[in-house]
């Protein structure tokens, strides 16, 4: 069970996030007549599509899950099962679920190679229409088979007593997991914040740069000597937005507002001051260009943030204040001010972090605190580029352990909420194999499969 749950996990990471996926089929298409290995009902796994994924699992597992090409072509096939049933079944996809996965692995290649250019030409694609239509194809896929998915287990649960059981039944065969250090963190942040004459600086200077650029001047060249935002060296401040991309809600607004060439009055974001210019419209999409500015926090200033810090972090270690009663009293960190300073994983949504896998930089910090030590003062910065110092208290921690059914309830209830339903979806397969249109090329014809997709007579 673990090690078919574990090859599951990274074929899964390999279908519903690899653009390599997309970039397959755009060759497959442009470059050769690539072979069928499979067909369910109206879906194809191409010959190709196994060596690939095949490759993604190995890769993406650092070579502990290895798998023959029977035993990927099985997955595969598992996906078209579903994706095939969620049309019989009527499964409604919407636009908007699609078209937002499809701008976020957008905006993640992007980021990976510099500009939407590179990645088109980097999967040979012809335009960034070209790419988004393949993107899409794949995309829409995947929200059917999560869908068809959610409906086949949707009503299935665990008891304690199966916990309980399942628990047992992984003692009793010395397969119990090792769950990894976990911690719980708080803190307390002091932002520097621009005064209100830095602002009017920026902004007035930002109006000149309109009039300028009203007066044809290039916005291009404005932006590079002038803009703060980092991607302006590659892109001269220009992006495509959508009202479905991860841009700023301000930026997406400002986009959607603007006539063609029309330069916007400046306009404030957590990152900073802004104008804009439209240079395009098509269909629900914006070519804009913008310049950042953000308000200068001068040296002297910054200097009196980390010494006040200092002051707090003394103040509770000589008991005069609890650290609940300084986050309320000095933090200006809107997202954990109201939680006593807790601190949320953003991969999980969930307080606790996996020390095994978090930022190294961070890790640095907080890997040798036990409970109730706290961090010293260290200065960071934001992703809007906030300046400011914090320090980070050890709320809780657990080491690495083999689970426990009474400290690790939650987390062995998840393990046997996930076997059930693998359970069910393997005898859903089993069921629906029977009456779904399957043929399996000449190349696959010796694979011996866990499931009956020959549809042999059993003697």
């Amino acid at each position: 069970m673990q090690q078919k749950t574990t090859i599951s996990k990274y074929i899964k990471l390999s279908l519903f996030t690899f653009l390599g996926f997309v970039a397959l089929q755009t060759s497959a298409q442009k470059v050769k007549i690539d072979g069928v290995a499979v067909v369910i009902g109206k879906n194809i796994v191409l010959e190709s599509d196994i060596d690939k994924f095949k490759q993604e699992v190995e890769t993406r597992s650092e070579g502990k899950i290895t798998i023959s090409d029977c035993e990927m072509l099985e997955e595969l096939m598992q996906q078209k099962l579903l994706a095939h049933h969620a049309v019989v079944d009527s499964v409604v996809v919407s636009e908007p679920e699609v078209s937002s996965r499809v701008e976020r692995s957008i905006q993640y290649f992007t980021q990976q190679y510099g500009s939407i250019e590179k990645v088109i030409k980097a999967y040979g694609f012809n335009d960034l229409e070209d790419l988004k239509k393949e993107l899409t194809t794949v995309q829409e896929e995947n929200v059917l088979i999560e869908k068809e998915q959610q409906k086949i287990t949707e009503k299935i649960d665990v008891t304690p007593e199966e916990v309980r059981l399942y628990f047992n039944g992984l003692k009793e065969k010395g397969e119990l997991p090792q769950f990894p250090a976990e911690i719980e963190l708080a803190q307390i942040v002091l932002k520097a914040i621009p005064t209100k004459e830095e602002e009017e600086r920026v902004v007035a200077k930002l109006n000149e740069i309109k009039k300028q650029i009203e007066d044809g001047s290039n916005f291009k060249m404005k932006a590079i000597i002038n803009s703060d935002d980092p991607g302006v060296t590659s892109n001269g401040g220009e992006y495509t937005v959508t009202k479905e991309s991860n841009f700023i809600k301000e930026f997406k607004e400002m986009a959607f507002t603007l006539d063609v060439n029309q330069v916007s009055e400046p306009f404030k974001s957590e990152f900073g001051y802004h104008i804009m210019q439209l240079h395009a419209i098509k269909g629900n999409t914006r070519i804009a260009s913008h310049i950042l500015m953000k308000p200068v926090v001068p040296d002297d200033k910054l200097k009196e943030l980390e010494e006040k810090t200092n002051e707090i972090i003394e103040e509770i270690k000589e008991g005069k204040i609890t650290f609940e009663e300084a986050v309320k009293k000095y933090s200006n960190d809107e997202d954990s001010k109201n939680s006593g300073g807790l601190i949320i994983n953003p991969s999980t949504g969930e307080s606790r972090f996996d020390l095994t896998r978090m930022d190294p930089a961070f890790y640095a910090r907080v890997s040798d605190l036990k409970k109730g030590e706290m961090t010293t003062s260290f200065y960071d910065e934001s992703r809007a580029g906030d300046k400011m110092f914090k320090f980070i208290l050890m709320k809780d921690r657990t080491d690495t352990h083999i689970a426990d059914i009474v400290n690790d309830y939650e987390k062995v209830q998840q393990l046997a909420l996930q076997k059930k339903k693998e359970e069910t979806i393997e005898k859903w397969s089993k069921e629906k194999i029977k009456d779904t249109y399957i043929k399996i090329g000449e190349g696959h014809s010796k694979c011996v499969f866990n499931k009956n997709w020959k549809k042999e007579i059993s003697k």
